[in-house]
């Protein structure tokens, strides 16, 4: 689903994107915004949240510059959804591990990817 990712620059499905995204499990790819850059607080998860994934992968920058805070943390497990928090490079390959799983064994893990580009 995600064919390439590098700084500032993610393509999915064919189409380069050059700001933050949400990749929802049905391939859907909506703009990312949040209140603070490089911070990730409990409002800027709650549309993924209120979709009720089984998974939320967060890609936190090439480098990890952008934090996600303790209560987005919570707020994400307290809902039961498993959340993995990784730079962007390594949380895109595990959204797409997760996808390809899903696929191959004909059980879809509704997984959400959030992916800060920069930094």
């Amino acid at each position: 689903m995600i064919e390439e990712y590098s700084f500032g620059l993610i393509k999915i499905n064919g189409k380069t994107y050059h700001y933050d995204v949400i990749v929802l499990w049905t391939g859907e790819v909506l703009e990312w915004w949040r209140k603070e850059s490089h911070l990730i607080d409990v409002e800027d998860v709650k549309s993924s949240v209120n979709l009720n994934p089984d998974t939320i992968i967060i890609g936190i920058g090439e480098s990890g510059v952008a934090k996600v805070t303790e209560k987005a943390k919570e707020y994400i497990k307290e809902k039961g959804i498993k959340l993995i928090v990784n730079k962007t490079e390594e949380a895109v390959k595990n959204f797409n591990v997760i996808s390809k799983n899903s696929e191959e064994k004909r059980k879809q893990n509704q997984a959400i990817g959030l992916f800060h580009l920069t930094c």
